[in-house]
């Protein structure tokens, strides 16, 4: 008697482990990503984009059902444009997005249509082995061009010939 007790008790308890054992409450996923100055106003990266240092990003995850935000978290670029942010929660039902926050540079603050956000995947339960989450660079437009951007845009028009 004793014996079918103990094998129902273990019967319950340990798929209850395994469970628990396959879905970490705290799961650290990297964000990373670059912010850019469009120096040529061209709406993309170019030959003559800057990376800026010193620019505010903020990843956010909102309830994919009511869209209230329900996780937020900035982080700022170092010397090469550059910005990792560090995040601790597992975002399985959410929709997150990297999105611009602002730009040290006054004549280049303006965020890039289509280039202010970027979506990111912030679970475990997707089959990606890493948890670095490589982010599409996001960009700031420069008030003015510079001088010489006719020549770099023309690196990217196709010859009719």
């Amino acid at each position: 008697m004793s014996k079918t007790a103990l094998l129902f008790a273990l019967s319950l308890i340990l798929p209850a482990l395994m469970v628990s054992a396959g879905r970490p409450t705290r799961n650290p996923f990297i964000v990373k990503g670059k912010v850019f100055c469009d120096t040529c106003r061209a709406g993309f990266e170019t030959s003559a984009t800057t990376y800026i240092p010193g620019a505010k990003v903020r990843v956010e995850c909102k309830d994919r059902k009511s869209m209230q935000l329900v996780y937020s978290k900035e982080g700022t670029t170092d010397s090469t444009g550059t910005y990792s942010i560090l995040v601790t929660e597992d975002h399985q039902d959410q929709l997150c997005d990297a999105m611009l926050v602002s730009s040290p540079q006054h004549d280049c603050a303006t965020a890039s249509p289509g280039r202010d956000r970027a979506r990111v995947i912030l679970t475990g339960y997707n089959g990606m082995a890493s948890n670095n989450r490589f982010v599409n660079a996001m960009g700031f437009t420069k008030e003015r061009a510079l001088s010489g951007c006719a020549e770099v845009l023309k690196q990217y028009q196709e010859d009719d010939e």
